[in-house]
């Protein structure tokens, strides 16, 4: 299992899609604060009401929709030109080589899901004066949950990459998925009692609740954590059993 993650990771930093989109989110990071300030002015916004309402509103769409091309080129390329083929027949267990990607995909996640927390509020942060300036517990408790539902949503799209074996196809499936998913849900959940309580348990509704960290009482902090811990568990075995049994030509 360790030399398997060694090698996946080797693989991941030599990943131009991980890298392509680190540098373009990066880009954004720095560049966007800027034009907040040329609009707005430098002391006409707190830095905590920008880390709120900018940066970890856009990261519901950077976590659910960029690592959708990265497990699109990571995962399900692998497939189509053969590789994924010589990996299984190296005579290790499907089930270490499906979790060894699915790791070292999900620490890719979590790379691409901290750049618009780190990153976009630190140059927002130098723009605007370090005025009103988030709490540092708070801040640190947004990038934990941050990190755990980015490994959520990590899982089922590795499950997803591991069913389309092609890249354009599981990117172009991904994205429509996560684009539209939680509506329907929404959707449903407004007609059906059970879907209500899916809707109210899934890691597309808790994860909108970030935000709102600060004034969370345990018992909901707790559902806030074990959500994704779950997800992460379920997508992970399921995706390892439907690996086992899958015809890799």
């Amino acid at each position: 299992m360790d030399n398997l993650m060694k090698a996946e990771w080797f693989k991941l930093k030599k990943d131009r899609s991980l890298w392509t989109l680190i540098i373009i989110l990066t880009a954004v990071s720095l560049f966007y604060p800027l034009l907040i300030v040329f609009d707005d002015g430098a002391d006409s916004i707190k830095v905590m009401d920008f880390y709120q309402n900018t940066i970890l509103q856009g990261n519901n769409y950077v976590i659910r929709l960029v690592p959708c091309i990265l497990a699109g080129f990571f995962i399900s390329s692998e497939y189509s030109i053969g590789t994924m083929k010589t990996i299984a027949a190296s005579g290790n267990s499907r089930f270490h080589l499906y979790f060894a990607k699915l790791i070292i995909y999900s620490i890719g996640t979590v790379l691409i899901s901290l750049i618009f927390p780190v990153i976009f509020t630190g140059a927002a942060s130098v723009a605007l004066n370090f005025n009103g300036m988030p709490e540092f517990g708070y801040f640190i408790g947004t990038i934990g949950l941050t990190i755990l539902y980015a490994i959520a949503f990590a899982s089922m799209m590795a499950l997803f990459a591991t069913i389309f074996t092609d890249s354009g196809k599981a990117i172009g499936f991904m994205l429509i998925f996560f684009i539209i998913f939680d509506s329907a849900l929404y959707l449903l959940s407004s007609v059906s009692p059970i879907f209500e309580v899916i809707f109210n348990y899934s890691v597309f509704k808790l994860f909108l609740d970030i935000v709102n960290y600060d004034t969370i009482h345990s018992a909901e902090m707790v559902k806030l954590i074990a959500v994704p811990v779950i997800t992460f568990t379920a997508f992970g075995i399921l995706g390892s059993i439907l690996f086992y049994k899958k015809e890799i030509k």
